[in-house]
């Protein structure tokens, strides 16, 4: 048992009375960190939530966004770290399975995945076995339940060694009148539990999430990894879906961490209701199973519908139909307590909200002061430092990970994998562009701007393609909170998200936080990961790749000498000191929104091309276009105020790259009132950058195929 002496005093406090097994139980998962965010949930109150095209925010399974006059995108980010520690495939595919569910229970159909993964250097055995059944749990799993993987993005780094982050999302399309909640607002509705029986696998999941790993974790904590069953959550899926079609269900939620105790305290709670359970009703997988057993059991691909009971039998039809179990567990009752019984024996008595709703933890903070002394190196020249970054794992393709995606299913997919973000099409006129991002190294060495930064870049990926952006999603993943300087880390993270969020419109709509991401004293770097949901006109879609011979290449934004924290020093110098790039908020916002008004405006498609600046810098991106496209450039940047390695590798933020047709670019040049300069010119097959030329083939192979020699 994890309830610290404190709170068990606080739960007896309330019940007046000492708590028998199975309720200490149901209480020491509740109690969490994974379920109550008892530390961070006085922080996750800063984020904006609430905006224009805003129907839900954080508080359901998933968020709800306005797309068009119909349809709302159910949008949900959640992290499986610990178990894909222990067991990558089945950690990663329950990872899956979870964020499917969360989609489903607001009644709306999974179109889109995407990932955010971190793992150890690939020169680590370990670290290249972690990330390869990782990558083989994501695929499997969603290939085979028929949800596209559109999008990503990996990071390799010491720092996750031993702690592994696998973080995933998801969206799904539903019509705003069918549109679902967690909730159980009638007296004398029902339970009907449908889809998986349950077993012993997953107990103790979400306090085994809820505390650092350790050298034994692997053998020990194995049983507390939940077993994915994609087959069955696809008939799942059909039913689910089939059941709010033809029945006007009450409330839906699935079954995650904390099993039955969660989810069925969660739903009366925020109905202000009462719940009776009757553990003979359960369906199981295992005999001999106890009571604390069934109710903390976190066995996957269950759903709980609160319906009225004359639709059970049919809600039960279309379960047989797709040849799922499915039985009536218990019915919502008046009152504000949890009942669980035995054929009439009462086995747990506690009050809903001391479940659903248990005390935040006032924990000390500590701040980190910014490491600001100046960095002398030796730099080697341009020649030597462009190629080895686009060797570098955590800039070259990663085309060995998606091509094992399915990003074709459902035949929504403009725009694939390999570009700022992927982009699907909604219906005739309307796309949505879907990203991932974070910068660890930045929010480690400066975790307002870094974090802060982590938002801006996602921001500026959808921005690229097109899209307005309307919404953000993230995973916080930190390390042990009751570190002070790690909850300052947390904390601080957090104040530059919500700048970014609020100065953008696009509120934090969904999100899971991970802590205790450490083993024996080995912390991750702070990882915000952060998605963002943007919305365009299809006939605003825009790429990465150069088009056309002779057009122009402009850069909008600033560039500043902000190498330290950068791929650039990571990759050629091997160190993670300093500060990292500021966030000019205002610049930011400008450079952002003159992008997209450029784009809207151009009726007769005179941009071709957008890009923008982030991991490695301007040399990096503009490699990337030329290797995407197979077309070359000839670049020449300036700037009195910095040396050549600044100006091509610092990761100042706020910029874009544009190509834009020669005889438009004056026209298009008048129409920008921010920091802007025509760079060069797309010409020839080589990268001609500040009279330093390289090849297409040496950028292409430089670029290509490095993971693929680390997974041969």
């Amino acid at each position: 048992m994890t309830l610290a002496d404190s709170e068990i005093e606080y739960i007896e406090g309330i019940l007046g009375r000492e708590m028998n097994e199975l309720e200490e139980g149901m209480l020491d998962v509740m109690f969490s960190e994974h379920c109550s965010y008892k530390s961070s949930r006085p922080f996750l109150r800063a984020f904006p939530t609430e905006g224009e095209n805003i129907i839900l925010g954080p508080g359901d399974d998933a968020g709800l966004v306005s797309v068009t006059d119909k349809y709302a995108l159910a949008v949900g980010m959640e992290s499986h770290n610990h178990p894909s520690a222990i067991e990558p495939y089945g950690g990663a595919g329950t990872g899956i399975g979870g964020i499917l569910r969360d989609i489903i229970s607001m009644g709306a159909m999974p179109i889109a995945l995407l990932d955010s993964l971190r793992f150890g250097p690939l020169e680590d055995e370990k670290s290249r076995y972690l990330f390869e059944h990782v990558v083989k749990g994501i695929s499997d799993y969603g290939n085979r339940v028929g949800v596209p993987t559109v999008a990503g993005e990996i990071e390799f780094d010491e720092s996750f060694r031993t702690n592994p982050l696998v973080n995933v999302m998801c969206v799904g399309l539903v019509e705003k009148d069918k549109i679902v909640r967690a909730e159980a607002p009638n007296i004398g509705d029902v339970f009907l539990l449908m889809g998986g029986t349950t077993g012993r696998d997953g107990i103790h999941g979400v306090t085994f999430a809820s505390e650092e790993l350790t050298s034994d974790s692997e053998t020990e904590d194995r049983p507390a990894v939940q077993v994915a069953d994609p087959f069955t959550k696809k008939r799942v899926l059909e039913a689910s879906l089939e059941i709010m079609e033809k029945i006007n269900v009450s409330g839906v939620k699935d079954l995650g961490g904390g099993g039955l105790t969660c989810c069925i305290s969660e739903l009366v709670d925020s109905s202000s209701n009462g719940a009776l359970v009757d553990l003979r009703a359960i369906p199981l997988r295992e005999t001999g199973m106890t009571p604390y057993e069934i109710m903390l059991s976190e066995s996957q691909e269950r759903m709980v519908f609160v319906i009225n009971p004359d639709d059970v039998k049919l809600a039960q039809e279309i379960c047989d139909k797709h040849e799922i179990t499915s039985s009536v567990i218990g019915e919502v009752i008046e009152g504000d307590n949890m009942i669980i019984s035995d054929e009439g024996e009462e086995l747990a008595n506690l009050p809903t909200i001391l479940l659903a709703d248990p005390p935040s933890i006032d924990r000390p903070i500590a701040e980190v002061p910014e490491d600001t002394q100046k960095i002398e190196l030796k730099e080697p020249g341009v020649y030597q430092s462009l190629p080895k970054l686009l060797s570098s794992p955590n800039i070259a393709s990663k085309q060995w990970v998606y091509k094992q995606y399915d990003h074709e299913v459902q035949v929504r997919t403009v725009v694939k994998p390999g570009d700022d973000a992927a982009v699907l099409r909604i219906d005739e006129n309307t796309a949505i562009a879907l990203t991932t991002d974070s910068n660890t190294i930045h929010t480690k060495l400066s975790p307002f701007d870094g974090a802060a930064g982590c938002v801006a870049e996602a921001i500026r990926n959808v921005i690229s393609m097109g899209a307005t952006p309307y919404a953000v999603v993230d995973c916080l993943n930190f390390g042990n909170p009751e570190t002070p300087e790690i909850l300052w880390q947390f904390k601080t993270a957090i104040e530059g998200m919500s700048l970014v969020a609020e100065k953008f419109d696009a509120p934090v709509i969904s999100g899971n936080v991970s802590f205790y991401n450490e083993t024996e004293g080995i912390k991750i770097n702070p990882t915000p990961a952060v998605g963002v949901i943007g919305v365009e006109d299809i006939e605003n879609i825009r790429t990465m790749d150069f088009k056309n011979e002779g057009d122009k290449i402009i850069l909008i934004g600033k560039t500043y000498d902000e190498l330290t924290g950068s791929e650039y020093h990571r990759t050629i110098h091997n160190i993670e000191v300093g500060t990292a790039p500021r966030i000019r908020i205002e610049d930011e916002v400008a450079n952002g929104k003159t992008v997209l008004k450029l784009i809207d405006e151009d009726a007769d498609k005179n941009i071709t091309a957008v890009h923008d600046v982030s991991a490695g810098g301007l040399a990096v991106a503009i490699s990337e276009m030329v290797i995407k496209s197979g077309l070359g450039c000839e670049v020449n940047i300036v700037d009195d105020e910095l040396d050549k390695i600044q100006l091509l590798y610092s990761e100042s933020h706020g910029r874009y790259l544009m190509t834009v047709k020669a005889d438009a670019v004056d026209d298009i040049m008048a129409k920008i009132d921010v920091e802007a300069q025509v760079i060069g010119e797309v010409k020839g097959t080589s990268l001609n950058i500040n009279d330093h030329e390289f090849s297409f083939e040496d950028l292409n192979d430089a670029y290509h195929g490095v993971i693929e020699k680390y997974m041969a």
